[in-house]
């Protein structure tokens, strides 16, 4: 049995007619996952940079007017304005910002709170005002479809009941006095 199957491989390896199928069919698929990778990535660094930046940009406008009292959907609706190009941003970002003490730094306790959109709509966890010359921390999570969910990274992406993915932006300021 072994010397036919060593009989049959050899034959295999001298014939010259659908040699290639083997490498096609191992490296086409490799190259496409490679591809479909670099798409996603190139996407979600577009997507990461617009909310970092929206985020800095509705922090701008929060830290220099310390009396507005803006609400959790004032700022979104700035972040959103800000960035541009995240698709359905009303629906798909949450906003989470605390006072922090510089002394006893300890951030968000737990994981990012990210909009869910098959489930019924929450509240912000937590959305506290500082007062003037407070250390304030704002954490943005923002959920989205990723290009190719079924392959390469868009099927690492841990997601939500919709096959959504998510992305976290952070960013400090200290409120001015007014």
């Amino acid at each position: 049995m072994i010397r036919n199957a060593t009989k049959f491989l050899r034959r295999f390896g001298r014939k010259e007619d659908g040699q290639m199928m083997v490498e096609f069919a191992l490296a086409v698929p490799l190259l496409f996952t490679l591809f479909m990778t670099s798409v996603e990535m190139g996407i979600y660094s577009l997507r990461q940079n617009f909310l970092d930046r929206g985020l800095d940009m509705a922090v701008r406008n929060v830290r220099l007017n310390t009396g507005a009292n803006y609400t959790h959907s004032d700022v979104k609706q700035m972040v959103c304005d800000f960035a541009g190009f995240l698709t359905d941003c009303d629906n798909a970002l949450k906003l989470e910002m605390n006072p922090i003490n510089p002394r006893s730094f300890t951030g968000f306790a737990g994981s990012a709170d990210c909009a869910d959109v098959s489930q019924p709509v929450t509240p912000s966890r937590s959305f506290v005002h500082g007062a003037e010359h407070q250390l304030m921390l704002l954490r943005a999570c923002y959920v989205f479809k990723p290009v190719f969910p079924t392959s390469g990274m868009g099927y690492a992406f841990t997601k939500d009941g919709t096959g959504r993915a998510q992305m976290v932006s952070l960013s400090g300021f200290v409120q001015e006095p007014g």
